[in-house]
C-alpha cells in the first residue's frame, strides 16, 4: 500500500493536510515501512493562492502521480477529504505522534 501523510521537521505528523508544507510517501508491506520519500511540495505557501478548485487539483495532482492508495492526517477539510474519497483513497484522519508509526497504524497489515 502506498500512503502518504505531512509530516514535520522532527519526524512526527505534520499539521493540516492542505497546508502542508511536506510530505512523506511511504510503502507499507506486511506491517512495515518498506520505502519512504519525503518531499517538499510547498501547500502551504499555495493554499491561499488561487482558487480553492486550482489548489485541490495541485494535490490531486500530486497523489495521482505517487500511485496514493491511502492519505494519513491529523486533520484535512471536509471539500478535500470528499475529494479524496471520490478517488477512491481511504483517508484517515486523527493521526498524531510519529509520522511512521500512524503510518503503519492505519494501514494495519496491508
Amino acid at each position: 500500500m502506498i500512503v502518504c501523510i505531512p509530516v514535520g521537521d522532527d519526524g512526527q505528523v505534520g499539521g493540516g493536510w492542505g497546508r502542508a508544507h511536506r510530505v512523506a510517501v511511504a510503502e507499507v508491506t506486511t506491517g512495515e515501512v518498506t520505502r519512504w520519500d519525503e518531499y517538499d511540495v510547498g501547500w502551504d505557501a499555495a493554499h491561499d493562492t488561487g482558487t480553492e478548485g486550482a489548489h485541490h487539483a495541485r494535490i490531486v495532482r500530486f497523489l495521482t502521480e505517487h500511485q496514493v492508495g491511502a492519505v494519513v492526517v491529523g486533520h484535512v477539510g471536509q471539500g478535500m477529504h470528499h475529494t479524496m474519497q471520490k478517488m477512491g483513497l481511504a483517508v484517515h484522519t486523527g493521526a498524531t505522534g510519529s509520522a511512521r508509526d500512524a503510518v503503519v497504524a492505519a494501514v494495519g497489515q496491508g
